[in-house]
């Protein structure tokens, strides 16, 4: 799978839902937005933007990357998460993480708790998600979450992957232990690292009696094709032949996805030439 990263940030000539039909038409396998309240300019709430983005589309997966758990209850993420994917056809990507900046969370009145609790919490609101998908009423009694019989109609048509961005050991082994995905991103997982990275959770997978080829491992990683400028320093540049065989390396990490964050100018552009020459050769 690869998939695109539509940027959040609001301006005059972006326009997200354009970007994704395009990333559509490319034959991109989905696309993809962070979920942040603040911090870095002017931008949208990220689950309305990918709502509107499946509204109009119609073969693309629509993943969040992540979404943090402490802005939005777990039970009630699940009956948003049960509406997403069946008007969108079975396209939802419930991406999850634990939420990574103290400043959102103090600026939005949002409690802040260490990151082991916020890890704890994690998980529960995994355990909420599936119980309330399966179970005529679901109760269930956590550290940081609760429900008390909780009924969601009509059950998913099918299972909702969740994906998690973590990249601790804790982080790790919960995604052995519980998850369909990992999403990892390159600063926090680099190449020399990622593999032992890969290691843990597969170790932990099977521990749990899971078979670890089940869990879809994605390495995020931002990408500028040539000489566009502006932005930060991306993790894979050159032509469309030096990115090709770059992110080819990725994948022989054991990593079977990628999530192409793309930076510098001519956003449009660059997108267009990766999915007419890289897209193509990474297929091969």
């Amino acid at each position: 799978m690869i998939g695109l990263n539509i940027p959040s940030a609001v301006s005059a000539d972006g326009d997200p839902v354009a970007l994704a039909v395009e990333a559509e038409r490319l034959g991109f396998d989905f696309v993809s937005a962070n979920d942040h309240l603040t911090r870095v300019g002017p931008r949208y709430e990220t689950w309305t933007m990918l709502a509107w983005i499946a509204a109009a589309t119609q073969r693309i997966r629509v993943a969040s990357r992540v979404l943090a758990v402490p802005y939005r209850n777990p039970a009630v993420l699940a009956k948003m998460a049960e509406t997403f994917d069946r008007l969108s056809g079975g396209r939802l990507i419930l991406g999850l993480g634990a939420g990574a900046f103290e400043e959102e969370f103090v600026a939005f009145g949002i409690d802040t708790a260490p990151l082991p609790v916020r890890l704890a919490g994690l998980e529960e609101a995994i355990r909420i998600a599936r119980g309330t998908w399966s179970e005529p009423e679901f109760t269930f009694a956590g550290l940081v979450h609760r429900t008390d019989r909780a009924e969601l109609e009509p059950k998913p048509a099918h299972p909702i992957p969740i994906w998690i961005g973590t990249h601790g050991p804790r982080g790790l082994d919960l995604v052995g232990r519980l998850a369909d995905g990992w999403i990892a991103s390159i600063e926090m997982a680099p190449p020399d690292v990622a593999p032992a990275m890969l290691d843990r959770l597969r170790r932990s997978a099977t521990d749990a009696g899971r078979d670890p080829a089940t869990i879809r491992c994605v390495y995020n990683v931002t990408v500028s094709l040539g000489n566009a400028g502006g932005g930060e320093p991306p993790s894979v540049s050159g032509s469309p032949a030096a990115v090709v065989e770059r992110l080819a390396s990725f994948l022989e990490l054991g990593f079977d996805a990628l999530n192409l964050v793309v930076v510098g100018d001519e956003l449009d552009a660059q997108v267009e030439q990766l999915g007419r020459e890289v897209l193509p050769a990474l297929r091969t």
